[in-house]
């Protein structure tokens, strides 16, 4: 993702910055979702593995990254929270 985007994105809620997730930080998010055990801030299920994402630099909410847009709103975010196996980035 361009150095550029990124130095402007942020969490549209708490204004927190984001990062690219790491390799680890997104297999674990792909476990929970083949366990079928994740969900949206807005109570919608994560179906579909994630190839990219970012996270806030606090690491608690994940926003996906479909065919290199992320997809910054509020109720697609996934708080990590629900996350028991979520590395440190």
């Amino acid at each position: 993702m361009d150095k550029r985007l990124l130095d402007i994105l942020c969490c549209p809620v708490s204004k927190t910055p984001v990062r690219p997730a790491t390799r680890a930080e997104l297999e674990a998010v792909n476990r929970a979702v083949a366990a079928g055990t994740l969900q949206t801030v807005g109570g919608a299920a994560v179906s579909r593995r994630l190839d990219e994402a970012l996270i806030t630099t606090d690491g608690k909410v994940i926003y996906r990254v479909d065919d290199g847009i992320p997809v910054m709103l509020p109720e697609e975010g996934i708080g990590t929270l629900q996350l028991d196996d979520l590395p440190a980035g």
